[in-house]
């Protein structure tokens, strides 16, 4: 293949970042060229790989500054986009919350104060925050304490009524219910790690003498644990929780340790696990039962935590394509724009900002792309690729996106292990997206002539191994393409393996990418 300079490669990069931080550039007409033709017949014989013969493609590249449409096709058809949705998603959360917005999670005292008492019940009450872990929630109790409540002689109210009490989203396959990227949503939620997968935590396995020794992280008593591995000579384990129970069945052989993250049932129900333990660690009694239900009117702040602004959560929701962020933005919108924190009201709001910015062809389910009901066409997202450079919290959401060939994780996210030593590298920053039989990928590249575009790949209903090559083929063409000047050799990238997985490798603890 034809190597690129190191000096050219950082001339791509400068102009990145040049017209990510000036989205409001003045349109520009350019003249059909012969490179525009060459880029047509490059992409045609990328697109004429045997798998796609029984598949859909569909794929639109736009000169970002002056709109010209470079290529097209099937650029109208609407096409299942996986995570390409969260693309929709962000923009309208950036747009409707604003890049400010934090969650914030209280405890709240309802009832009469007489010294350390508190005659009457303590309400934890959430507004979603998929940042808590349990330590904060600790910090939280220790906030209770140090206010002065030792004893409470009422309940332990968990208060999850900013969002409704639908908590699996719309089409979502019954098998991923103890899956950690399809967990379930609530207003009270906790995370087990820095990666933030709210609703879920990590249960972890590892051979002790001649048994199998079985944690959980963090340390609760919430699932119940049967344990029926056994210690083997290979770690062929399966760690699964059954259908709408709070039982973890851990079956197979355990050679070395090995962890798997699962969805909790009710994540209500867990936070108030979490949250009475810490009390209790703090000093704090609460003689009554856990219920659920909302706070009354009138109940006095205790303590109080704050999430990171959603300009910083924008980083791990879209460089690691968290699917519970999606979600509890996606409630969160419908509750600022509609009073209620919903789906449906939600959905409302990203799809009302869509069709606002110019977009089409859109049917949203859900906020993640976990739906297969989801449906966009490429064209539909390479104007939304469009339209948001011209607004004022563009360049937040701009470096959120992967960056394709960059081994930081958190920089280089979902695209970290893709298009390495290639013109796309640091360069390409896009949306990747995945299901079974479904691959898109969607977002921004400087080409070699330093010009801004926008581009849109959807691959779906093939039957082989996912052919993430082939985009990563059309996206390092585009980082070498130029209106005058000729293009050498195309690199040969290796294809997908059969059983390469059909996740979004983030989705596949530890990740995969």
């Amino acid at each position: 293949m034809r190597r690129t300079s190191a000096s050219v490669l950082a001339g791509a990069l400068v102009a990145a970042l040049a017209w990510a931080s000036s989205p409001s550039s003045p349109a520009v007409a350019y003249e059909p060229s012969p490179g525009v033709a060459d880029l047509t017949q490059d992409i045609n014989r990328i697109l004429s790989d045997a798998r796609l013969t029984v598949a859909r493609a569909g794929v639109v590249v736009k000169s970002a500054a002056g709109g010209e449409e470079l290529y097209s096709t099937d650029g109208g058809k609407l096409m299942i986009p996986a995570s390409n949705t969260k693309l929709f998603t962000a923009a309208a959360a950036a747009e409707t919350l604003g890049l400010d917005h934090r969650f914030t999670t209280s405890a709240l005292s309802a009832g009469r104060r007489t010294g350390s008492l508190l005659a009457g019940d303590l309400v934890l009450r959430g507004t979603g925050d998929p940042t808590m872990l349990a330590g904060d929630y600790d910090v939280l109790a220790a906030k209770v304490a140090a206010a002065g409540v030792r004893t409470v002689t009422g309940r332990l109210v968990a208060d999850d009524t900013w969002f409704d009490s639908v908590r699996l989203g719309n089409d979502w396959a019954w098998d991923d219910e103890s899956a950690y990227y399809a967990a379930p949503i609530s207003a009270l939620t906790a995370s087990p790690d820095r990666d933030y997968d709210a609703g879920s935590m990590i249960v972890s396995v590892a051979p002790d003498g001649d048994k199998v020794k079985v944690s959980t992280t963090p340390e609760t008593d919430y699932l119940k644990i049967v344990n029926r591995a056994t210690v083997g000579t290979a770690t062929d384990v399966l760690i699964e929780r059954g259908h709408g129970t709070r039982t973890v069945v851990i079956t197979g052989t355990v050679a070395a340790p090995y962890q798997e993250w699962v969805a909790v049932d009710d994540p209500t129900a867990y936070v108030a696990t979490l949250f009475r333990k810490a009390l209790s660690r703090h000093g704090v009694r609460v003689l009554g039962p856990t219920v659920t239900g909302a706070a009354p009117a009138g109940a006095g702040e205790l303590a109080r935590r704050e999430s990171m602004p959603l300009s910083e959560l924008l980083v791990p929701f879209m460089k690691l394509s968290n699917n519970m962020h999606a979600e509890i933005l996606t409630k969160a919108m419908g509750r600022k724009a509609a009073g209620r924190g919903t789906w449906a009201a939600g959905l409302k709001v990203t799809t009302d900002f869509a069709r606002a910015n110019g977009v089409q062809v859109i049917n949203m389910r859900d906020g993640s792309g976990l739906s297969r009901r989801d449906g966009f066409s490429p064209a539909s997202i390479a104007q939304l690729l469009t339209a948001v450079r011209g607004k004022p919290w563009f360049r937040a959401w701009y470096d959120s996106l992967p960056v394709a060939g960059n081994p930081d994780r958190i920089v280089g996210g979902t695209l970290r292990s893709r298009m390495r030593d290639t013109p796309a590298a640091n360069n390409v920053r896009a949306k990747t997206g995945s299901l079974t039989g479904v691959t898109s990928l969607s977002g921004y590249v400087t080409s070699a002539d330093g010009e801004p575009l926008v581009f849109s790949i959807m691959l779906n209903q093939y039957l082989s191994g996912s052919p993430k090559d082939i985009e990563d083929e059309i996206a390092i063409r585009l980082a070498q393409f130029s209106r005058t000047a000729a293009v050498g050799a195309l690199p040969l990238l290796r294809q997908a393996a059969p059983d390469s997985p059909d996740l979004e490798c983030s989705w596949l603890k530890p990740a995969a990418c």
